[in-house]
């Protein structure tokens, strides 16, 4: 049954709205902003506005945690991204949480290790029937130190087998961590290995490692090669980090790019040239590079094919090829992308759009992700990409947990044949192996300022997918003027418009006191085009004060032949969200008190003011994956 959101209702009642502030911790790879406490308050001001801070004791802890610059040190093309820029001000006591609270935060089929920090995914690849997966692990504790190279394999990229640690900081090139790398698998099968590693004068050093035998399926055992450092930073140069996998030219010789900053505020992707893996060539000019941009890390480049859904090897380039650089950016720390055409003889790469070159135009996903890194599955013969997902909680509650970080779900990737503008992004195919109980909610009908709760039990592991249509004659007749509307700033599902904004609420309480919106919004502009926005709003997803509540999102194209399709993979303290096919992502950490175990609900929603929404919700309840120690039990293996 329909039921009315009366005028109180949480998606409408702004001035009660508690603003907890966002936060992050970044895993510093050598990358220290350091600002004086005026300026910090100052900025906090700036972005947050004022206040009001809870008495306590002298020794309350007090932790502001910022990612980018101060404003004015910003071209104007990153200013509105210090304005999102997410701050955690905690001045109050930690929020009490319970076991209960803190044990349901952890996800059920996303990969993390059993314990401990996990950042930056590293060279994912398939080798003798197995997924490999390496990501950068802090074995010691919850927070960031001591990183090394975590390691686990799989037959489908959902249930995973732990291996013993593949790489640790035992040498001088890497003493102080075995950053992020990427594999290169060559033609005859051999695995190359190239990483970065911190020294101990602060240097950050390109270092070759490969496996000890190729014939084990596990590939449990891993040689640094004893010539390390293979590649230093070039005169004067600090930021010199995580090589990216490799592609072969037409030359016949291998060329790797690195990411990096010149000029305070220029980011680069530097090109080089080897044969052997152990001898390599800086090449004089530069991949790209933006003024502005700030440092580049996490560098990907790779092909996509424009006229097939297969993904493409790495070295592949030509007739209906395109290629997408993708950064992730330190300042604020977000993922970029920009497809362009690469030019194999003079190794230059050129964005198709100016005005969505990377760090302009199309994020990767527009919510906590990070540090992506894609692989060629020669098995099914696809592009993957995978990411990490930070905590948005404090450092305390990480302690208390005894682990911190997750991954997305691994996503295929392809270019958008119908736009022609961006990629899709789709959870690999195996996560609906987990499919269990479903359930079908056709044909609702959603009267402006209605939501109608969808009874399928526990709603903390879902997959979800929804189709939403709208009286067409309606949205062209109308003409409703917000050019303006944007998800972060425009009041989040409690602003009303003419056309939106109508979604799911997800891991909502069945008073409402938590709940978390994922929603389209249409505007209209002078001229009478519509524009769509696909948003995630957790301003009242958690009534604790110790984790980040930020609204994300942009806007997507919705063609005029498609309705509006949203799929949501809900894993306890993890949302992610893919709009029109992938067109756009949002991928959101949730922290609920209440609204977790059996108290969370699911919801279908409308709280436009001038068009009735006709929904169709299907969902899925979602197993468990495995997450198996080694060594295996049985024949496991």
């Amino acid at each position: 049954m329909d039921a009315t959101i009366p005028s109180n209702s949480p998606l409408q009642d702004q001035a009660k709205r508690e603003n907890s502030p966002a936060g992050l911790r970044r895993p510093i790879k050598g990358l220290f902003y350091i600002l004086i406490v005026s300026s910090l308050i100052l900025l906090v001001s700036i972005i947050q506005g004022p206040k009001s801070v809870s008495d306590g004791d002298a020794d309350d802890h007090v932790l502001i945690k910022l990612y980018s610059s101060l404003k004015a040190m910003l071209p104007e093309h990153l200013e509105q991204r210090v304005e999102d820029v997410e701050v955690l001000d905690e001045k109050a006591k930690a929020y009490p949480w319970s076991n209960e609270m803190l044990s349901w935060q952890r996800t059920s089929y996303h990969f993390q290790p059993q314990k401990n920090w996990m950042n930056d995914p590293n060279g994912p690849l398939f080798h003798l029937g197995w997924y490999h997966f390496f990501y950068q692990y802090g074995p010691n504790s919850a927070v960031w130190g001591n990183i090394t190279w975590g390691h686990a394999v799989s037959k489908d990229l959902i249930n995973w087998f732990h291996l013993p640690i593949a790489m640790v900081p035992d040498h001088w090139f890497d003493s102080e961590g075995v950053w992020t790398g990427s594999a290169t698998i060559l033609p005859d099968g051999q695995i190359i290995m190239l990483y970065t590693g911190g020294a101990a004068d602060g240097a950050q050093l390109q270092n070759l490692a490969y496996p000890l035998n190729l014939s084990d399926p596990l590939l449990l055992e891993w040689v640094k090669y004893p010539g390390n450092p293979v590649i230093v930073p070039p005169p004067g140069m600090k930021d010199f980090r995580d090589p990216s996998t490799a592609w072969l030219g037409p030359d016949k010789k291998w060329r790797i790019t690195i990411g990096s900053l010149v000029n305070n505020n220029t980011g680069i992707a530097l090109v080089y040239k080897t044969t052997d893996f152990k001898t390599f060539e800086l090449l004089d000019g530069l991949l790209h590079e933006i003024p502005g941009t700030g440092m580049w890390e996490c560098i990907d480049f790779y092909p996509v094919s424009l006229t097939t859904k297969d993904g493409l090897d790495i070295s592949a380039y030509g007739p209906g090829v395109k290629h997408v650089l993708k950064v992730s950016m330190a300042v604020g720390m977000e993922d970029y992308y920009a497809i362009g055409t690469y030019d194999p003889i003079n190794d230059k790469w050129t964005p198709d759009d100016p005005k969505a070159d990377v760090g302009i135009g199309h994020r990767v996903d527009d919510g906590k992700f990070y540090a992506s890194k894609t692989f060629y599955d020669q098995k099914k013969k696809r592009r993957i990409t995978w990411a990490w997902i930070p905590e948005s909680d404090s450092e305390s509650s990480d302690l208390l947990k005894g682990w911190a970080s997750l991954q997305a779900i691994p996503r295929t990737v392809v270019f958008d044949t119908k736009t022609r503008t961006n990629l899709l992004q789709w959870p690999v195919e195996e996560v609906e192996s987990l499919r269990s109980e479903s359930y079908d909610f056709g044909n609702l009908k959603l009267e402006p300022g209605s939501v109608l709760p969808l009874n399928i039990g526990s709603a903390t592991q879902l997959d979800i997918v929804a189709t939403f249509e709208i009286d067409n004659e309606a949205l062209q007749s109308t003409v409703e003027a917000s050019v303006d509307y944007k998800c972060s700033t425009s009041g989040g599902a409690g602003s009303r418009g003419v056309f939106g904004p109508f979604g799911i609420l997800v891991l909502a309480d069945e008073l409402f006191s938590e709940l978390t919106p994922i929603y389209f919004y249409i505007s209209k502009e002078p001229n009478g085009n519509a524009k769509t926005h696909f948003c995630a709003d957790q301003s009242r997803s958690s009534k604790a004060s110790d984790v980040a509540k930020p609204i994300y999102g942009s806007d997507v194209p919705v063609l005029h032949d498609e309705n509006f399709l949203m799929r949501i993979l809900v894993d306890h303290s993890i949302v992610e969200s893919f709009a029109q096919g992938g067109r756009r992502v949002i991928t959101s950490r949730v922290y609920p008190t209440k609204a977790i175990n059996r108290e969370a609900k699911l919801f279908v929603f409308n709280n436009a003011t001038g068009v009735s929404v006709t929904a169709s919700v299907k969902a899925w309840q979602m197993s468990c994956a495995e997450m198996n120690p080694f060594p295996p039990k049985g024949n496991d293996l």
